[in-house]
């Protein structure tokens, strides 16, 4: 969905600017994108109309915000976007009459908190801009849309690559025994669904060796004060395992905004 306030989100750092999407094509773009890294790049498996179109879409897409990074080096429009992450306030779930999450997830106690929630998703970044200026760019818009909305809560599905637990031991253990939420707000994996991540006992955990197995895109939550919900869940269409991360925005400080603010800005006129 488009948004009614006047680019909540516009930062540019040297040749990358991020906003949200404004436009139809736009948004295109965007499932262009993670199509080809999703589906391409990675071991999803799309659905037959995903595979002639050769766009990641769902329902949930015409309910969403797009964040999207472009390279003003290409242009300002479609063809110039390089990342992308989709966010979902309240107002978006109830139209569409859920959040993504709640398919692997039981997220009633977040939602129960009375403030402004957001869920993030379909983060991606082109593979010749994956580096911490990037990454750091996605995490500056998400301040700013934080801001906008007064959003208290951020959380979503975050994803290690495999499908089998076992293999993931360490990284689900280190997050289960070190990360694990609160009660009050602790999201469960649907009873279906659910995979434990106790799978290693805590004094047998290398912390050092367990975060060198975590995905840039958690350690970024973990940094935030990310905390994690209780089981994980096999996607086999993405062939993923996914955990639920939850971040309260208030971690999300002045002083780290201004910290990629300024390294950011150090950055211009510099090959990112």
């Amino acid at each position: 969905m488009l948004e009614e306030l006047v680019r909540p989100v516009d930062v540019t750092a040297g040749s990358l600017t991020i906003r949200l999407a404004e436009t139809e094509r736009e948004i295109l773009a965007a499932q262009n994108l993670r199509y080809n890294i999703f589906y391409n790049e990675m071991s999803a498996r799309p659905t037959d109309e995903m595979r002639v179109a050769e766009r990641d879409f769902d329902s949930f897409d015409p309910f969403c915000d797009h964040l999207l990074v472009f390279d003003n080096e290409c242009g300002s429009g479609p063809d110039a976007v390089v990342g992308t992450y989709r966010v979902m306030r309240r107002t978006g779930a109830a139209a569409r009459g859920q959040f993504y999450s709640i398919d692997e997830f039981d997220i009633g106690k977040l939602l129960d908190f009375p403030g402004e929630v957001l869920e993030l998703g379909r983060s991606c970044i082109s593979m010749d801009y994956r580096r911490g200026s990037t990454m750091q760019l996605l995490w500056r818009g998400i301040a700013q849309y934080v801001f906008a909305y007064d959003v208290k809560y951020m959380f979503g599905c975050a994803s290690l690559e495999g499908t089998d637990p076992t293999d993931l031991k360490l990284p689900l253990a280190y997050l289960y025994h070190n990360h694990l939420a609160d009660p009050e707000i602790r999201p469960r994996a649907l009873p279906d669904r659910y995979v434990s991540m106790d799978l290693l006992p805590a004094q047998d955990l290398d912390p050092r060796q367990a975060l060198r197995t975590l995905p840039p895109l958690i350690k970024g939550y973990l940094r935030l004060g990310g905390v994690i919900g209780d089981g994980a869940v096999v996607d086999e269409q993405f062939g993923t395992t996914d955990v639920c991360v939850i971040v309260e925005t208030s971690n999300v400080t002045d002083k780290y905004y201004n910290h990629y603010r300024r390294e950011a800005e150090g950055a211009a006129g510099q090959v990112n």
